[in-house]
């Protein structure tokens, strides 16, 4: 039982990273020199934050269903 669901939140994990906005594109610009964008304080917000916050949720179940799998 607790196998199938950790099957089920590894999927949808790999599912909300993969909707997540590429960041990295960020990390880019310090080599061209455009890193003021870099170090701009940009707050998620709508959609974003929800798939943040949601990716967050699922990796700590993910945690915590498999540390009870390995101590059973």
């Amino acid at each position: 039982m607790l196998e199938t669901i950790l099957l089920v939140i590894s999927i949808l994990i790999i599912a909300v990273v993969l909707l997540q906005s590429n960041k990295a594109s960020d990390g880019s610009q310090i080599i061209s020199g455009g890193n003021e964008v870099l170090f701009q304080n940009m707050k998620e917000r709508g959609f974003e934050l929800f798939i943040s916050r949601l990716t967050l949720v699922l990796g700590i179940l993910f945690f915590v269903i498999s540390l009870i799998i390995f101590l059973k």
